[in-house]
């Protein structure tokens, strides 16, 4: 067993520890407070003031680290960019909504015109600088890849932008986001690990950021990570998902970010076709099951538990 790798999952905790309490405060003086929707569920209203963007805690935990192995792990720098990149527009998005007041943040277009960009360089950089394919590793079926040939390139930026909003979505309840994604690092890096792809020292860089940012964001959350963190994460899972040839496992592993998608998806076209009516009580569906009489820390625990168990699946897909 290869041991060199707790060391980066060590030095990202410590530095996510030693942010948290430099940084909150910090956001906390800025006014960077979470405005909580009065429709929404109504015990989240005992939220507003929280300070937001949290998610530059394990972000510069996560970059910091990786710097230290960028040179001996090159296939590092396309998902450190992907996760950088992603975070910088979700922090831009925070930025104009809590210190500019401006409500909607980055316009709709703006975010998606960023995204596609910065899809753009990615998918560049390893078809031109990493021996890298884009073909997938197609689980239940070892040793088999789809080739998808030219398709593979737009198949890329829906995949790597349906993932970014995906873990987007997830971010509605303290430590949800932060818990699912922790467990999700886990199993890139286990698979890192086995097939030795190169990428080892960020998944376990996010492994360890994610959990000092936990310490902060769990259940009753001191801060919360604000598109700034969500984004970041979902460049990360796209990335380490591409990088190694494993997009298929999004599905698997991301099970919960799919379902957050979907929700959202079929509550607003229910919505405007029948003028009115809903699916769900509250979309995205871990508002549902508040709305049900699901506590928060209950969703939070069944949702990780059921991306634990899409983890291991996905193992035995391998």
């Amino acid at each position: 067993m290869n041991f060199e790798f707790v060391i980066p999952v060590l030095i990202s905790f410590m530095i996510s520890v030693v942010l948290g309490p430099i940084v909150i405060p910090f956001l906390r003086k800025l006014k960077m407070g979470q405005t909580e929707r009065t429709e929404g569920v109504q015990s989240h209203l005992k939220k507003a003031g929280t300070p937001t963007m949290g998610g530059v805690i394990f972000l510069i935990a996560v970059v910091a680290t990786s710097l230290f192995f960028i040179k001996d792990y090159p296939k590092i720098v396309p998902v450190l960019f992907l996760t950088l990149g992603f975070g910088i527009i979700g922090f831009l998005d925070d930025y104009l909504k809590v210190v500019l007041r401006r409500s909607d943040g980055l316009l709709a277009w703006q975010k998606f015109l960023l995204q596609v960009i910065l899809t753009g360089i990615f998918v560049f950089y390893i078809m031109n600088y990493t021996d890298v394919s884009l073909n997938m590793r197609i689980p239940f079926w070892p040793g088999h890849y789809l080739n998808m040939g030219w398709i593979a390139i737009p198949v890329l930026f829906f995949a790597v932008i349906g993932t970014v909003n995906g873990v987007n979505f997830t971010d509605g309840l303290d430590g949800l986001a932060s818990s699912v994604t922790l467990i999700v690092a886990v199993f890139f890096t286990v698979v890192s690990i086995g097939t030795q792809s190169g990428i080892e020292p960020i998944t376990c860089a996010v492994v360890g950021g994610l959990m000092g940012f936990l310490l902060f964001n769990v259940y009753p959350a001191k801060v919360f990570m604000g598109d700034t963190g969500s984004l970041a994460l979902g460049g990360f899972v796209a990335g380490a998902a591409y990088m190694m040839q494993m997009p298929l496992f999004i599905l698997l592993v991301g099970l919960i970010y799919l379902i957050e998608v979907v929700s959202v998806i079929m509550q607003v076209s229910y919505f405007k076709a029948t003028h009115g009516k809903r699916i769900f009580k509250m979309a995205p569906i871990h508002h549902h099951f508040e709305l049900c009489g699901w506590s928060e820390t209950r969703v939070v625990a069944v949702f990780s538990v059921v991306t634990a168990i899409m983890c291991l699946i996905a193992l035995l897909a391998l």
